[in-house]
């Protein structure tokens, strides 16, 4: 239908009504105007709210995003970032998923051949063929054999070896005393032996075993019938007697050179507390304290360690006066983190590509430090600190980068201390090493059910963990040591057994 003609049929249907119809339908059309002004009105004005609800929720979330990295960002990893380039090894791409791994298997890999001499010789017979079933018991054995050397343990008793112990007495005229003859096969007063007592100590921090568990294996390969409550009571008290090696850990790693602490969550009676380790190279000191503060650092080391102090950041051990590397491996894990949360903003990327480079930098100039003079060290040493000062100080960041900026800047008068040290490591990996047994200690037992069982495992597991870092069996020192706290009311020192230990070594080579 044309304009023209709908016009025409518009103004003949209004010269057809009255004045009264047309009155009637403008009031209509009034009020109708009227009603949509007024929801007009009201959707601008649920609009506004929805923009205002949809900015808050935006924020929210973001924030959000935050937290959760600050949260995770301290959980040990091993996966890279997917921007950066995957190495050699197991690392695989959505493109070749069934792609082989390019790194050669390490030497040595897989159980080693048997070339120990053989203690006794037994000889396997045929009796019948294995095909037919044929009797070959008549028939003469063939002059070539095969031989296999195999090694085995005992079989489990059905009893344990209870022994009777007569001591002695005989009356000194000089003392004026009755001396009683001390037996080397048990602590003073304890009806469980020492080979018992070693065994018990190694499954339950060695091998992170609970005591219901360590009570079936006592039974079942041994015989041994010992409640839970004799057996924590039993540990408690040989870690009270070895207080003194526990005090000798400590010593050493307060003069040591490089130090790593690290600190992980603990349950004592169901309530947290924390579990530290600081360790060096050939000691490692653990204990458990309630707090996560500064005090405890200072208890342990003191208000001076002049070492380096490698630390995953935390803010308690800034309390000590000494040189500290913070560990960069947590702080780059936390840009990652960032990354993966808002993976639109590119100058996370550049931020992390920049900070790496300026640390594998960092690495080159502690290496060749020696080949380049002191002069030329100390001047790339201030380049790398100009270039960290430019990083931080980057142009108009974004809320989240500068949030990563912030964490960065706390950390900045730590992040090059590696540099400047020979053989300081920019990372706490090695703190991690040393107490993940204790990771795995509390999965499996969820703690201490006492402060004295606490106690006591921080004790041992210093104990056998020093031990194992020095190369020293704990077994055979624990034992030793316990026989010697019977003779002379001391525990045997680490460093006198590893000297003795030595010497036999250096005695029977001579020989």
């Amino acid at each position: 239908m044309r304009i023209k003609a709908i016009v025409q049929a518009g103004d003949s249907f209004f010269w057809g009504l009255t004045k009264k119809e047309l009155i009637a339908i403008i009031l209509s059309l009034r009020e109708e105007y009227t009603k949509a002004q007024d929801q007009l009105e009201k959707l601008k004005g649920e609009i506004i709210k929805i923009k205002d609800e949809n900015a808050k929720l935006k924020e929210a979330l973001k924030q959000q995003k935050i937290n959760a990295v600050n949260s995770a960002a301290n959980k040990p990893s091993s996966k890279q970032a997917e921007w950066e380039d995957k190495g050699s090894g197991t690392h695989q791409n959505n493109e070749g998923k069934n792609k082989k791994p390019t790194r050669k298997s390490r030497a040595g890999t897989g159980n080693k051949a048997k070339h120990r001499k053989p203690d006794r010789t037994e000889t396997a017979t045929v009796n019948e063929c294995d095909l037919c079933g044929k009797d070959l018991r008549d028939k003469e054995a063939l002059k070539s054999s095969n031989e296999r050397i195999i090694e085995d343990i005992p079989d489990p008793v059905e009893e344990t070896e209870v022994v009777k112990i007569i001591q002695e007495k005989k009356y000194c005229d000089d003392c004026k005393e009755i001396i009683t003859a001390k037996s080397e096969l048990a602590l003073p007063g304890a009806d469980i032996g020492l080979n018992a007592s070693v065994l018990l100590c190694y499954l339950w921090v060695a091998l992170c075993l609970p005591y219901p568990k360590i009570k079936d294996y006592l039974k079942a390969f041994f015989g041994l019938e010992i409640s839970t409550a004799g057996l924590s009571s039993h540990v408690i008290r040989i870690s009270r007697l070895m207080n003194d090696g526990y005090e000798e850990i400590r010593q050493d790693i307060q003069v040591g050179v490089t130090l790593f602490a690290d600190e992980t969550g603990w349950r004592v009676r169901g309530k947290n507390w924390w579990l530290w380790v600081f360790g060096t190279e050939r000691s490692a000191y653990y204990t458990v304290d309630k707090t996560r503060g500064s005090d405890v650092v200072r208890r342990v080391l003191g208000e001076l360690f002049i070492g380096v102090l490698v630390v995953d950041g935390w803010s308690a051990y800034l309390s000590l006066i000494c040189e500290q590397q913070t560990c960069m491996a947590h702080l780059l894990r936390k840009i990652r983190k960032f990354r993966e949360a808002f993976p639109h903003l590119v100058d996370i990327v550049k931020f992390y590509m920049k900070l790496r480079r300026i640390l594998r930098d960092g690495e080159r100039l502690q290496n060749s430090r020696e080949e380049l003079g002191e002069v030329v060290f100390q001047r790339r040493l201030k380049k790398l600190q100009d270039r960290l000062e430019a990083l931080v100080n980057w142009p108009n960041p974004d809320e989240i980068l500068e949030e990563i900026i912030k964490k960065v800047k706390r950390q900045q008068p730590r992040i090059l201390t590696f540099v400047e040290h020979p053989g300081v490591p920019n990372h706490n990996n090695y703190a991690e090493y040393l107490i993940r047994i204790g990771v795995l200690k509390r999965k499996i037992s969820g703690g201490s059910v006492s402060v004295q069982g606490a106690n006591a495992y921080a004790i041992l597991l210093s104990i056998y963990t020093t031990c194992r870092l020095r190369g020293i069996s704990f077994p055979k020192y624990l034992k030793a040591s316990l026989k010697h706290h019977i003779r002379t009311g001391k525990p045997l020192s680490i460093e006198a057994y590893s000297r003795s230990i030595h010497a036999d070594f250096d005695m029977k080579k001579a020989a």
